[in-house]
């Protein structure tokens, strides 16, 4: 059932004069360029997070301060709300509540704080519009406290739906419901929880700008084409069933190319579905995560070629540490790789600074949360 389309119901609740929210950036585990394409993944919240706080006005002018950018924005709860920017977030959250039934009898003061690498794979954007509609959500006339799902799927709306971006739904669920989760989008949202007791990872800020509009373009292009050609000569061959192996029977009618890049996103798909298996254990084989997170950066390096120089340095300098395995995190090009240290998450995360990356060790943790 999608929650978006239930309506309003009128609210005895009292609009609190001030609240705060806060919420986790993520780590895609498993199944990089996967969710995009209908195929499942495997998110991880970390323990950086956002958190914004505020009361409200007299008018009903949202104030929303963002020091960490050096930013501030004013704009009214009136709708429609026009949209002054490329990806004017903040405003579409707006008018998605509105659309969906929320009314704004009051403006809010607000500030925003943020412990999560900007513009590196580890969802700081859809982290800041989770917060932004929980908060706005708690702040309206219905004083409405979001599920978790909800809340993911109104940001979901508001960042990718609204501007007809190409990305998927995996950082809104992960920031929202927390923790380590097998999210599947097609045919419909199904959510996993997964608690395998995984210790320590280490992050490792690149300080590359990632190039996610470029990179999910095409590799996201390509796939699709591909898979829709084979569909149309082939009506049997679908992504979501079909294995690395079936590939031998169509390489005649693909390029060199085309055919690895292909069985590479089989490979990556057949990865997260062993990845499940594996967190689904009761005790959790840190090995084993390990060796299969090294696989898929494999993938994501030389098939889908998104990793940088400067990544596969930090990623060797934290294995040569004792790190058990580690990939690139997020769309590529830049931003964040991270390592699974859970023996010695210190003296990986000194590697990976002497390689020339910003480092934090990190683990799972909670999702969204008023506090």
């Amino acid at each position: 059932m999608d929650l978006r389309n239930e309506p309003r119901r009128p609210s005895t609740a009292v609009n609190p004069a001030r609240t705060a929210v806060s919420t986790p950036g993520r780590v895609c585990l498993f199944g990089e360029h996967q969710d995009y394409l209908g195929l499942p993944v495997i998110p991880c919240a970390i323990s950086l997070r956002i958190r914004l706080e505020g009361t409200r006005r007299a008018d009903r002018l949202a104030v929303i301060d963002l020091p960490d950018i050096g930013s501030r924005e004013s704009f009214s709860l009136d709708t429609p709300l026009p949209y002054i920017a490329e990806r004017d977030y903040l405003r579409s959250a707006v008018n998605v509540l509105r659309r969906h039934g929320y009314t704004f009898s009051n403006g809010v003061d607000c500030r925003v704080h943020g412990e999560i690498p900007i513009n590196s794979g580890t969802s700081s954007s859809s982290a800041l519009i989770v917060t932004w509609i929980m908060f706005l959500a708690a702040m309206s006339d219905q004083a409405e406290e979001l599920p978790p799902q909800l809340a993911a799927a109104y940001a979901h709306e508001a960042e990718v739906l609204e501007f007809g971006e190409p990305g998927g739904m995996m950082d809104h669920y992960a920031t929202a419901l927390g923790g380590i989760i097998y999210l599947e989008s097609e045919p419909e949202v199904r959510v996993e929880t997964l608690t395998p007791g995984l210790g320590e990872f280490v992050l490792g800020d690149s300080g590359e700008p990632k190039d996610t509009k470029n990179i999910l373009s095409r590799v996201k292009k390509q796939v699709v084409e591909l898979s829709k050609r084979l569909t149309q000569r082939h009506p049997e061959f679908s992504l979501q069933s079909a294995v690395p192996e079936d590939m031998d029977r169509y390489r005649g009618e693909l390029s060199s190319e085309q055919s690895e890049l292909l069985t590479g996103t089989l490979r990556n798909h057949a990865i997260t579905l062993e990845a499940r298996e594996t967190l689904r254990a009761p005790a959790a084989n840190h090995a084993r995560i390990g060796s299969l997170l090294s696989a898929h950066q494999a993938v994501l390096r030389d098939v889908l070629r998104i990793s940088t120089p400067k990544i596969d340095r930090m990623i060797d300098a934290a294995m040569n540490a004792g790190a058990l395995g580690g990939k690139i995190n997020g769309s590529g090009g830049g931003g964040c790789m991270f390592a699974y240290a859970p023996d010695r998450p210190e003296q990986v995360a000194e590697a990976i600074t002497a390689a020339g990356g910003r480092a934090f060790v990190v683990r799972p943790d909670r999702g969204t949360t008023r506090e």
